[in-house]
């Protein structure tokens, strides 16, 4: 660890040992980076419900991005969009966290059923105060969800609702025919029970899920799990974990409620200032020092994943609860002219590097990390999907969930890098980070990831138990630290084909670009 200017670093991340300081940022060549595989001693599987999702009512998220309604002029099928439906369909989205976040533990499942021109109109506080009207309810995202071919997490009230609440939402969902609730969810169009995989026992009870002292959400999380049954199959329930470095928490979450959870989320947004909410940073035209520190602030999420982990081995040795990193990505100033409750922003070279370090970490986390959902999904936060009436963009992180697609399920392969570093201002961070995994098929796959925004740095693979007589690949990069796609320019930043590796016996060689990720395929 290294505190610079009142921020602290994680300098050494997990078997990642900086060789060298880098010299004066220009011109200077960068030192090589040099990896080894490990191929002989295979790791934990990286689940596929890892590169899950988060849809809330919040914004355009819902409706516009996912939900126009069977009138809408828009092409959809039944009321969703078919455009988005086709583009995360080809991402294989694994899981859909919803209706929140913050709005969960305001919602009330009951006006979300049933014919829509009766449903109740609300005010929804938490996101620009305006009208909700509860078109997208529980068989809509259920719908969703059986669509995509994904499973289903749902967030249960805990902030504003009884255990009652919970226990009947989950029997509507889940409940096989003859039961009172089943009958209504058959006579609103599903007369099978639904599948629900995940169920949340609140949000952030330590904030907007009821500002709560951590004993006192144990105890409820113990009473809202004893209520929350699922109709049929095993159903994993998720508590309400902690915030960034909140380690108290989770210590007390893991010592009150551990025997009757499966899962604890935890929640951490990227966020280039990280002082003051109101003060975030812009996500286009920002300065070289908020890349550096936004980089900076993206791998403390080693150093939180790693902490919290610990804590949780003290009550669960065996690793049986799972860390759900449930709420994860960058947030910076809503983009100017939108409506700030609504957190608009543009998505970047940047935010790609974001996610691609990420992906990373959690795979070196596998045995613990066994779900996450990055916030959001479409037009919020660090979104997959921008859309604009009948337009649809697919933003550069949306093509970082493509390159990673053969990490779904796949078995991790433990890696040692000696990495050079990147200085900017007080940042020094290490440039590289790599993961790799064989997947089901036995192929393996190696994840590049250069931080680096100027220099191009030299890698070397040593690999170890790895057979390979070829390797090819994709590159994703830009122009500029904040190349983006827009409306008018959609495919601006895209992968395109990687050309500089090549296999010498059991050594892997490649030049990694500024600024870029870059996936590849070993046969």
């Amino acid at each position: 660890m290294i505190q610079r200017a009142g921020i602290t670093l994680s300098i050494v991340a997990f078997a990642m040992t900086p060789v060298a300081a880098m010299a004066a940022q220009g011109d200077a060549p960068a030192p090589r980076a040099s990896a080894t595989i490990h191929g002989d001693r295979p790791g934990p599987v990286m689940q596929r419900q890892v590169f899950g999702q988060f849809a809330e009512h919040l914004g355009h998220g819902i409706y516009d991005g996912i939900w126009v309604g069977e009138r809408s002029s828009i092409p959809n099928d039944r009321g969703y969009r078919r455009d988005v439906l086709e583009a995360l369909r080809a991402i294989k989205v694994p899981m859909v966290r919803w209706p929140g976040g913050c709005f969960a533990d305001e919602y009330h499942w009951r006006d979300g059923i049933g014919p829509r021109a009766k449903r109740p109109v609300k005010i929804n506080t938490n996101w620009g105060g305006v009208n909700e009207d509860n078109a997208f309810g529980t068989d809509e995202f259920m719908g969703f969800v059986e669509r995509l071919g994904a499973e289903a997490y749902v967030s249960a009230n805990v902030g504003s609702a009884p255990p009652a609440e919970t226990a009947q939402w989950l029997e509507y969902m889940t409940s096989p025919n003859g039961s009172t609730l089943a009958k209504e969810r058959a006579a609103n169009g599903h007369p099978a029970p639904y599948k629900v995989q995940y169920v949340g026992i609140g949000n952030e009870l330590w904030g907007c899920g009821g500002n709560m002292r951590a004993e006192y959400a144990a105890d409820l999380t113990n009473r809202y799990a004893q209520f929350a049954k699922s109709g049929g199959g095993k159903m994993l329930k998720i508590a309400s974990g902690p915030s960034d470095a909140n380690y108290g928490w989770t210590e007390t979450m893991m010592r009150l409620t551990g025997k009757n959870i499966d899962g604890l989320a935890l929640h951490y947004y990227t966020r280039p200032r990280d002082k003051e909410w109101n003060d975030k940073g812009a996500a286009l035209g920002f300065p070289v020092r908020e890349w550096a520190s936004t980089m900076a602030h993206t791998l403390q999420m080693e150093e939180f994943i790693t902490k919290h982990s610990a804590i949780m081995d003290k009550y669960d040795p065996a690793k049986r609860v799972m860390l759900a990193v449930d709420e994860w990505g960058t947030w910076y100033d809503p983009a100017p002219g939108s409506n700030p409750g609504f957190l608009v922003q543009q998505n970047s070279v940047r935010d790609a590097v974001v996610a691609g370090l990420n992906l990373n970490i959690f795979a070196r986390h596998a045995d613990r990390v066994k779900m996450a959902a990055i916030a959001q999904m479409v037009n919020v936060l660090q979104a997959m999907l921008l859309t604009d009436g009948p337009r649809m963009v697919k933003t550069p992180t949306y093509w970082v969930f493509d390159l990673y697609k053969p990490w779904q399920d796949a078995t991790v392969l433990p890696i040692d890098v000696q990495s050079p570093w990147y200085h900017q201002d007080e940042v020094a961070v290490p440039a590289i980070s790599v993961s790799a995994v064989r997947d089901r098929a036995g192929q393996v796959h190696v994840a590049l990831v250069n931080l680096d925004p100027s220099r191009a740095i030299p890698l070397s693979v040593a690999l170890n138990g790895v057979t390979a007589s070829t390797v090819s690949g994709r590159v994703l990069t830009g122009a500029t630290m904040d190349a983006h796609n827009s409306f008018e320019q959609p495919d601006a930043v895209k992968p395109q084909p990687f050309t500089a590796a090549a296999l010498s016996g059991n050594t892997l060689s490649a030049t990694i670009p500024p600024m870029a990720v870059v996936v590849l395929e070993l046969r």
